[in-house]
């Protein structure tokens, strides 16, 4: 498998692009989408053209290949999502980064918890949590992917936020 690794992207079999990023990209996709059967076939489509781009990929820095399929699997889960849903964001300018409470992991709950709680967000919200706090890109990257306002953005980030906070406060209370 290491040898695997020390290839270059373009010298990879398809299945063995597959076979390494497959079960990783499933539950990015999953992330945005919240249903198995859509993330699978987001899946199936952000790998169909992978492999038909794959000629095109120049690989910049060292995990330029698996960043290369990330950004694809997330522009394909965000086209699902636009195809799909009735995905709409609203703004609500009145909010502000600075109105959160940093929280306090006492009893630490397991990284399958804090995903299932991610994916009982409202899909806007879901969303654009999973672009900024997840996957790195800005309030104006993802104005831009999502065709909103950085205003918009930051207004869905933050009541993710509070939503989340408010549960996962709720639940370490539990444990208290």
């Amino acid at each position: 498998m290491i040898r695997i690794f020390r290839r270059k992207p373009n010298e990879l079999t398809e299945k063995e692009i597959y076979n390494l990023f497959a079960e990783k990209m499933l539950v990015l996709c999953f992330r945005y989408l919240n249903n198995l059967m859509d993330a699978e076939e987001v899946l199936h489509n952000g790998f169909i053209k992978i492999f038909g781009n794959l000629k095109h990929f120049e690989e910049k820095h060292d995990n330029g290949f698996e960043c290369w399929i990330r950004k694809i699997m997330v522009n394909e889960s965000l086209m699902f999502l636009r195809k799909r849903t009735n995905f709409k964001l609203i703004s609500i300018d009145s909010t502000h980064d600075d109105e959160m409470e940093p929280i306090d992991f006492k009893h630490g709950m397991e990284t399958e918890s804090y995903l299932k709680i991610i994916n009982g967000l409202p899909v806007g919200y879901r969303t654009v949590f999973n672009l900024y706090a997840i996957e790195g890109y800005t309030h104006s990257e993802i104005a831009n992917m999502l065709g909103i306002t950085e205003s918009t953005s930051r207004s869905q980030l933050t009541k993710a936020r509070k939503i989340l906070q408010q549960k996962i406060i709720k639940i370490e209370s539990l444990y208290a």
